[in-house]
């Protein structure tokens, strides 16, 4: 095959799209060809997640993409990670996915490692702990019908991949966000489901991103005006994953943030950390392409800033930056980190609260918010990419910072300053690159390992470099507000 014609469904938690790429050795050209909104619905003092209507509009952008392209190759699914779907004897869907920010794990993880500690359970997954956790939700969902009727359970990308081709499979990457996997032998672990109480049968089998999963059916074809066959390949299937393959990075020692709701900050190793040391940081070891390790932690990322600016109505977020640059600089800052930003609501209050409880005077404006929480953000990468450092033995000469965060240039450059590293700064849609070039891969259009593939991204694409400030005496003085 010279060139594969792609279609990568990027699924983000704000919105989703579809990206039609046109892939060869010497060619990376993505065109967002649909976008949609996405966001949970609130039914009944519950948040779940309207899946059909996310299927509906991928079905949308994979006509649009065929129209576009003129035949399409493939297509591959990425998303956010750990939320699922349960189907079941006959493989309907048993209600609507829950979303990860619903209240029904709260105080589930502290219970759930009554039985089993905290410490067993990252010897087996490498996970950080985190309330939403697939594991977490599974305990929380004990006992409810749904459950109890349930004979199988797909995370969402695998979930939209069955609908499409009726194959299922679970892309370990994903998986990996679980806390059911055992990341060292990269399998299900089926002692630890059943301690747990969760039914190891109710999980397909794990296939490697770049596996190719199977052709689109034919009512998939006739929906969208397809000409067949169409492969839908199983990509890094976690967002970040692809995100991780997209980082134009020339050689291993290098860090990622990849910035979105969340910011996912960290290193690719070869085998994962999962002694004390990491389970304290609460490091997670997420799997990725071509058996690498994803060595990373979550951070807040840019979710409080989309719920400021949701708050105060969507004032022009690029008036908001001007101001905020123009902000005494650390003036006030927070743990992004912090559980209590992880809610919906009034993001600004929260934010005031947590100055004022950290002794540091609320910010009195729009601008002064703002500024606190890129702050507070590029404090957090700076804090989480040195310790992944320090925990992994991994060095780190340059800091890629991809996905949405890329296009704020106030932030790649307190990301630069807090790191004392240079940042480079793109590409925006690292999730779409990193999917696009896992299918093209697999399909013969590209050959070689990942950085082959990383090569043609530096090849293809528009790239901005940021030098860091010589002096950090101002980060380290932030740093001891927060951490003492």
């Amino acid at each position: 095959m010279s060139a594969a014609h792609v279609a990568a469904v990027d699924l983000g938690a704000a919105s989703g799209r579809v990206v039609l790429g046109r892939v060869a050795p010497d060619r990376l050209e993505l065109e967002e060809v649909h976008r949609f909104p996405n966001g949970p619905v609130r039914l009944r003092n519950a948040l779940h997640w309207d899946v059909l209507g996310l299927y509906r509009e991928i079905l949308e952008g994979l006509r649009v993409a065929g129209r576009a392209a003129g035949r399409l190759d493939a297509a591959g699914i990425d998303t956010w990670a750990v939320d699922y779907g349960l189907l079941d004897t006959t493989g309907a869907l048993l209600g609507n996915p829950v979303h990860y920010r619903d209240a029904r794990t709260d105080g589930v993880a502290e219970a759930l490692h009554e039985r089993i500690p905290a410490a067993e359970l990252y010897a087996a997954t490498g996970l950080q702990v985190l309330p939403f956790n697939t594991i977490y939700q599974l305990a929380a969902a004990t006992g409810t019908p749904a459950l109890a009727a349930a004979r199988h359970l797909l995370l969402l990308p695998d979930l939209l991949a069955y609908w499409l081709t009726g194959h299922r499979r679970a892309e370990i990457s994903n998986a990996s966000t679980t806390g059911l996997l055992d990341t060292a032998r990269r399998c299900w672990d089926r002692n630890l489901m059943a301690r747990a109480g969760i039914d190891p049968g109710l999980f397909a089998p794990l296939v490697e991103a770049g596996t190719r999963v199977g052709p689109l059916s034919p009512h998939v074809l006739a929906e969208t005006g397809l000409g067949g066959p169409v492969e839908l390949v199983a990509v890094g299937s976690h967002d970040t994953a692809s995100a991780v393959a997209g980082v134009p990075a020339a050689d291993p020692a290098f860090a990622y943030v990849a910035t979105g709701t969340w910011s996912l900050v960290g290193v690719e190793l070869d085998a994962p950390v999962r002694g004390e040391a990491s389970r304290a940081a609460n490091f997670s070891n997420e799997l990725g392409i071509d058996g690498t390790v994803r060595y990373l932690r979550n951070v807040m990322g840019l979710w409080p800033l989309q719920e400021c600016l949701r708050h105060w109505g969507n004032p022009d977020l690029a008036e908001l930056l001007a101001a905020a640059r123009r902000e005494p600089p650390l003036a006030a800052v927070v743990d992004a980190a912090d559980p209590a930003f992880i809610p919906p609501g009034d993001m600004p209050g929260r934010i005031a609260a947590a100055c004022v409880h950290l002794g540091q005077p609320a910010p009195r404006s729009r601008a002064a918010i703002v500024r606190c929480v890129l702050d507070s953000l590029a404090l957090a990468h700076r804090r989480t990419v040195r310790e992944a450092v320090a925990l992994s033995g991994r060095a780190v000469g340059t800091v890629h910072l991809v996905g949405g965060g890329a296009r704020n240039e106030l932030l790649c450059r307190l990301t630069a300053d807090a790191c004392g590293l240079p940042v480079v700064a793109g590409p925006v849609e690292a999730a779409a690159v990193g999917n696009a070039l896992v299918q093209a891969r697999a399909l013969g259009a590209l050959d070689g390992d990942r950085f082959a593939l990383r090569d043609l991204v530096r090849r293809t694409h528009r790239l901005a470099r940021y030098e860091p400030a010589a002096d950090d005496t101002a980060w380290q003085e932030a740093e001891t507000r927060l951490v003492g």
